[in-house]
C-alpha cells in the first residue's frame, strides 16, 4: 500500500510549477516580461498573472482529485484484502447447502404414536414395561425437550427386572448427566440416586434395596469323624464329606452315589483331571461353609472353572458374585472380562460391562474395551452370558454418534444394533441410523439399502433417505417422484415439502420451501436456503432479515454460522464476532465455512477489526444487553469475558442461564458442569451441583445441596437455588412465606445487579400470588431501577390484578420497546386489551416465535366461543403438528369431548399423558371419556340383545337404534 502512495507522489512532482511552460520556453517568457506591454502573443502582465492563477487552480484541482482517487482505491483494495482474509472460501452457495437426514424416528402420525405407547405402558405386564418405556425414549429422542427423554429413561430403569437392563439404563442415565465431565467423579459414583446405583443394578428384581441385607450363614462345626472320603491329587489328599460334595450338583451326586466305581471308594483320584489340590481344598471348604469370600481371587477363578465342569450352579453363582465384587475400575474390568466370557459368568460380565458403559464416551476411544462390542463374534460371546441386547447397542450407538458419526466403530455398532433388533420399531430405528451413517460417509448405495430396509419395516421418514441417495446417485426425477407420492399418500408434513424442494428448481423449489415453513416453521433449512438465495441476488440486507426470523425463536449453530458469514460480507465485523462467540458457546469445536476453518481462528482474525474491550467494559456491555433482553449479545459478551478469565465459575454460571433462556439445554448443562469444576470453594461447588440436579429432574437432591451449601456459608446463590426449587410446586400460604424468607435472605447477601434483579422479580411474583400487591410493586420497581427489564411484565400483572388494564397495557408496551426478543411481551400484552388488539398482538407473537403455544390456544378458544368447532380444532392441530405440547393436546381433547367425539378425546388424552402422566386435568378428562365409551359399548350390547329378543316394547327399540 505504501509503494502505491509513493508512486502517486512521484507522478505529481511537476504540477507545483506556477507556469508549466517555463521549463521549455523560459527565455521567451522572460523577454516578454521585460517588455512592458508587449511580448509574444501580445498578452499583458495582468492577463499572464490571471492565466497563471487559473493554471495553478486547475492543476491543484487535478492533484486533489488524483489524491482522492488514490486514497479511495487504496481503501477499496484494503477492504478487498480484508474480505479475502476473512472469507477465504467465498460466500455460501445454494448448491452447497442441504438439510441433514435426521438420526431419529419420525412419524407421519405422531399423536397416534404417543397415544399408542401410553396405552401399552399402562396395559402391559410389569416385566414388559421397561422395554415399552425404552421405545418411548426412542420416540422422544426427536423432540427438542430432552427432559422428556430422561424421564422415560428413568421410568425404564425403575421398571427394569434383569441385571443387564439395569446396568445399561443406569449407565445411560449417568451419561445423560455427563457425570464424567465433573472433576473428581468416579464411574461407579451414583451420588445416592437409586436409579443410577451400580450396586442396585447388579441385583435382579424390583426391590434392589433389600438386596444388600446380608444374612450370615451359620457355620457348621465339623469333626474328623464327619469326613468319609477324600480326593487325591498327586501326592496330596483332601478329606471331604461325601454328602456335602454330592449335594453340589447332579454330576457329583452321580459320581459319588451312582453306578460309577468311585461311589464305592473312599479315595478318588483326581490327578488326571487338570484340577489343582488348592481348588479341591477350596471346593471342600465351600461344601461346608457355602462361601468363597475368604479365598484368593485366582483360586476363585479356578473354582469357577471347576463349577462349570461339574455343573455346580450354586458354586458358580457364589464365585460369580464374589468375582463381580472385585471389579472396581477399568483395569480390573479388562482383567476379568475374558474370564467372565470364557466361563459364562453372567454377573462378572455384567460388572465389567457396567464399568465400560459408565466410562462412556471415554470407552469409545479404548480399543481394548471396544473389542468386546464391535465384531459379530464379540456380540455372540456377550449373548452367551445374556449381555447382548438392542438396548445395549442402542446406548452405544447414541454415544458414538455424538463423538464421530463417520467412524468405523459407528458402523460396526450399528451393524450389531441391526442384528439385535426384533420389534418393528427397533428395526426401523436400526436400519435408519445405519442409512444415515452411510449417507454421511458418502457410501450412497449402502445407505440406500439401509433406508429401504427401514422403510420396509414401516419407517415412512426413511423414504426421504431413499430419495436423497437416489438423487446423489444421479436419479433426480426418481427422487422427485418418491417424495411426490409420499405427499399424496400421507397427510403432508413440513419435512416432506422440504425434501421435495431439493429435486425442484426456481419458483417450484421456493414454493415447496414456503409450504414447508408454513406447515413446520421450526425447520431451519428453508430459512437458510432463502437467505442464501437472496445473497446470491445481491440482497444482503434481506438475506440477514430472513435468517433473523428463525434465530429469533430457535438458536442453532448452523444458523448462527450463516448469519456471521453474511455479516462478514456486509462488513459488520462486530455482528459477525457476536454470532461467532455465541456459536462457540454452543459448539466449542465448531468449524466455519463448511468445516474448513476453526471458529477460534476466525475470532482472532475478526478481533483486530473491532473495538477492544477491557473486563470493565465487558461488564457494562453485559448489563446493557441483559437489560435489552438480547440473549445472544449477552452470550457473546460472556464468551469474551471467559477468554480473558477462563476459570471464572460465576461467568460459566451466567452462561448456563443464558443458554437455558435460549432453550439450548445441552450446552447449558456443559457450562454448568464447567462452573462446578472451576469452583474455588465447597459452598459454591455445592450450589452448582444443586443446579445440575435440579435441571436434570432431581429436585429433592438439589434442595439438599442448597441446604448443605448454606451450612458452610450463607450466599445469594444458595438461598436463591433453594427458593427456586421450593417454588417449583403448588405453594400453600406457609410454603410461600418460607420462599419469601429465602429470597429476602438471598438479597441480603452480596451479588451483582443482574442476579439481584432476577431475585427481586421472583420475589415480586410470590408476593402477587399471596395478594401482597404493594410489596410486589416495590420489588418490581426496585428491579427496574437496576435495569432488570423483565420486571415490566411483573408490574403489568400487578396493575392487572388491581383492574388497571390500561396501565398494565402501557407497562408491557415499555417492555416491547426495550426488549430485543419480545415475542413473550406481545403475548403477555394481549391479556390486557380488547379482543381485536389481542388478536393483533398474538399474531405478532406467533410471527416472532411460532413455538409459543398460548396464541394458538387463545385463537382456538375464541373460535369455539363463536361455535366454529372445526376451525378451532384446526388451529390447535396446526401447532400440534410441529410441536406436540401438553396444553395444546389437553385443550384439543376438551374440544373433542365437548363435540362428543370420544375416540378423539381418548387419543389426545393418551398423547398428553405420554408427555406428562401426572397431569391432573387430563387424567380426569381421560377417565370420564373412558367411562362414556364403556357405557356406549354396554348400550350397544343391550341394544343388540333387545334386537334378538321379541319386540314387545317397540318404542324402546326405536330409541336404542336412534342412539346407536
Amino acid at each position: 500500500m505504501r509503494s502505491l502512495k509513493l508512486i502517486d507522489g512521484c507522478k505529481s512532482s511537476q504540477v507545483y510549477a506556477i507556469n508549466p511552460n517555463s521549463a521549455t520556453n523560459g527565455g521567451a517568457n522572460s523577454g516578454a516580461g521585460n517588455g512592458g506591454g508587449g511580448g509574444v502573443g501580445g498578452i499583458g502582465t495582468g492577463e499572464k498573472l490571471l492565466h497563471q492563477l487559473q493554471d495553478h487552480l486547475r492543476v491543484n484541482s487535478v492533484r486533489s482529485k488524483t489524491r482522492t482517487s488514490s486514497n479511495l482505491d487504496a481503501k477499496i483494495l484494503q477492504a478487498n484484502l480484508l474480505q479475502e482474509a476473512l472469507l477465504p472460501y467465498g460466500l455460501p452457495s445454494t448448491d452447497l447447502v442441504e438439510p441433514q437426514v435426521e438420526t431419529c424416528l419420525k412419524f407421519v402420525n405422531f399423536v397416534e404414536t404417543l397415544a399408542d405407547v401410553y396405552r401399552r405402558t399402562e396395559g402391559c405386564p410389569q416385566f414388559e414395561k421397561s422395554l415399552v418405556y425404552v421405545e418411548q425414549c426412542a420416540i422422544f429422542r426427536g423432540l427438542a425437550d430432552s427432559k422428556l427423554f430422561r424421564r422415560s429413561l428413568r421410568s425404564a430403569r425403575q421398571h427394569a427386572v434383569d441385571v443387564h437392563t439395569k446396568i445399561v439404563l443406569a449407565a445411560w442415565l449417568r451419561f445423560e448427566r455427563r457425570e464424567d465431565e465433573l472433576t473428581g467423579s468416579s464411574p461407579l459414583d451414583c451420588c445416592g440416586r437409586i436409579t443410577e446405583c451400580p450396586k442396585a443394578s447388579m441385583v435382579s428384581g424390583y426391590d434392589p434395596e433389600s438386596a444388600f441385607d446380608e444374612v450370615e450363614d451359620e457355620e457348621c462345626s465339623t469333626s474328623e469323624e464327619d469326613f468319609d472320603m477324600s480326593f487325591v491329587v498327586g501326592e496330596e489328599e483332601v478329606k471331604c464329606i461325601r454328602y456335602n460334595i454330592a449335594s453340589l450338583s447332579r454330576a457329583f451326586k452321580t459320581l459319588l452315589y451312582g453306578s460309577f466305581v468311585e461311589s464305592r471308594r473312599e479315595k478318588i483320584n483326581f490327578t488326571q483331571n487338570g484340577i489343582s489340590v488348592q481348588v479341591i481344598r477350596a471346593l471342600e471348604l465351600y461344601s461346608r461353609k457355602k462361601k468363597v469370600d475368604s479365598l484368593d481371587p485366582p483360586l476363585v477363578l479356578e473354582l469357577l472353572s471347576l463349577a462349570n465342569m461339574f455343573c455346580c450352579d450354586e458354586l458358580k453363582s457364589a464365585c460369580d458374585v464374589y468375582l463381580s465384587s472385585l471389579v472396581i475400575d477399568k483395569e480390573s474390568a479388562l482383567t476379568l472380562m475374558d474370564y467372565g466370557l470364557e466361563e459364562a459368568a453372567s454377573l462378572l460380565v455384567a460388572a465389567c460391562l457396567q464399568v465400560f458403559l459408565r466410562d462412556l464416551p471415554g470407552s469409545l476411544h479404548d480399543q481394548n474395551v471396544m473389542k468386546y462390542f464391535c465384531t459379530p463374534e464379540a456380540r455372540e460371546k456377550l449373548a452367551s452370558t445374556g449381555h447382548s441386547s438392542f438396548l445395549l447397542y442402542y446406548f452405544l450407538s447414541q454415544t458414538a454418534i455424538e463423538e464421530d458419526m463417520k467412524s468405523n466403530i459407528m458402523v460396526m455398532l450399528l451393524e450389531r444394533l441391526v442384528e439385535t433388533a426384533t420389534a418393528s420399531w427397533q428395526k426401523q430405528l436400526a436400519f435408519h441410523l445405519l442409512g444415515c451413517v452411510f449417507y454421511e460417509r458418502k457410501e450412497y448405495k449402502d445407505a440406500q439399502n439401509s433406508f429401504e430396509a427401514a422403510a420396509e419395516a414401516g419407517h415412512v421418514y426413511s423414504i426421504a433417505g431413499i430419495a436423497r441417495t437416489k438423487y446423489k446417485r444421479g436419479h433426480k426425477y426418481t427422487a422427485y417422484k418418491l417424495m411426490n407420492s409420499l405427499i399424496s399418500d400421507y397427510k403432508p408434513s413440513g419435512w416432506m415439502y422440504q425434501e421435495r424442494s431439493l429435486y425442484c428448481v426456481g419458483k417450484e423449489r421456493l414454493a415447496d420451501l414456503e409450504k414447508a415453513s408454513e406447515l413446520d416453521p421450526t425447520l431451519s433449512f428453508p430459512y437458510k436456503y432463502r437467505a442464501i438465495a437472496l445473497l446470491e441476488d445481491n440482497k444482503l440486507g434481506a438475506a440477514i432479515s430472513e435468517i433473523n426470523k428463525i434465530i429469533g425463536f430457535k438458536v442453532t449453530p448452523d444458523c448462527l454460522e450463516l448469519r456471521a458469514w453474511f455479516s462478514i460480507a456486509f462488513e459488520d465485523y462486530e455482528g459477525a464476532l457476536r454470532d461467532l462467540r455465541a456459536l462457540l458457546t454452543l459448539d466449542p469445536d465448531c468449524m466455519m465455512f463448511h468445516g474448513k476453518m476453526p471458529g477460534e481462528q476466525l475470532v482472532e482474525l475478526l478481533r483486530s477489526h473491532v473495538q477492544q474491550w477491557s473486563q470493565a467494559d465487558c461488564w457494562m456491555q453485559l448489563y446493557d444487553r441483559w437489560s435489552s433482553v438480547d440473549d445472544i449479545g449477552s452470550l457473546a459478551v460472556v464468551h469474551h469475558m471467559l477468554a480473558n478469565d477462563p476459570g471464572k465459575s460465576l461467568l460459566r454460571f451466567r452462561q448456563s442461564l443464558l443458554l437455558l433462556r435460549l432453550n439450548c439445554q445441552k450446552a447449558a448443562m456443559r457450562s454448568l458442569r464447567l462452573a462446578r469444576n472451576c469452583s474455588t470453594s465447597d459452598h459454591e461447588r455445592l450450589v452448582y451441583e444443586g443446579w445440575i440436579l435440579y435441571d436434570t429432574g432431581h429436585r429433592e437432591e438439589a434442595l439438599a445441596k442448597a441446604e448443605e451449601s448454606i451450612t458452610i456459608q450463607r450466599s445469594f446463590e444458595a438461598f436463591f437455588l433453594k427458593a427456586y426449587a421450593l417454588a417449583d410446586s403448588n405453594l400453600d400460604e406457609e410454603s410461600s412465606s418460607y420462599v419469601i424468607h429465602l429470597l429476602e435472605e438471598a438479597l441480603r447477601c452480596p451479588s451483582d445487579g443482574l442476579r439481584k434483579g432476577q431475585a427481586l422479580n421472583n420475589l415480586g411474583s410470590v408476593y402477587v400470588d399471596c395478594e401482597k400487591l404493594d410489596l410486589a410493586a416495590d420489588c418490581y420497581m426496585n428491579a427496574l431501577n437496576i435495569k432488570h427489564t423483565r420486571a415490566h411484565q411483573g408490574l403489568a400483572r400487578v396493575y392487572h390484578v388491581r383492574n388497571q388494564r390500561k396501565a398494565a397495557y402501557d407497562e408491557m408496551t415499555k417492555l416491547i420497546e426495550k426488549a430485543r426478543n419480545n415475542a413473550s411481551a406481545y403475548e403477555k400484552r394481549s391479556e390486557y386489551c380488547d379482543r381485536e388488539m389481542a388478536k393483533r398482538d398474538l399474531t405478532m407473537a406467533t410471527q416472532l416465535d411460532p413455538l409459543r403455544t398460548y396464541p394458538y390456544r387463545y385463537r382456538a378458544a375464541v373460535l369455539m366461543d363463536d361455535h366454529k368447532e372445526e376451525e378451532a380444532i384446526a388451529e390447535l392441530s396446526k401447532a400440534i403438528f410441529f410441536k406436540p405440547d401438553l396444553q395444546l393436546l389437553h385443550l384439543r381433547a376438551a374440544f373433542h369431548d365437548s363435540m362428543g367425539n370420544n375416540a378423539a378425546t381418548l387419543r389426545d388424552c393418551e398423547a398428553a399423558l405420554s408427555l406428562d402422566p401426572t397431569h391432573v386435568d387430563t387424567l380426569k378428562l381421560y377417565s370420564e371419556a373412558r367411562e362414556r365409551i364403556s357405557d356406549e359399548q354396554l348400550s350397544r350390547c343391550d341394544s343388540m340383545n333387545r334386537k334378538d329378543a321379541p319386540d314387545t316394547h317397540g318404542n324402546l327399540n326405536y330409541a336404542s337404534r336412534a342412539f346407536q
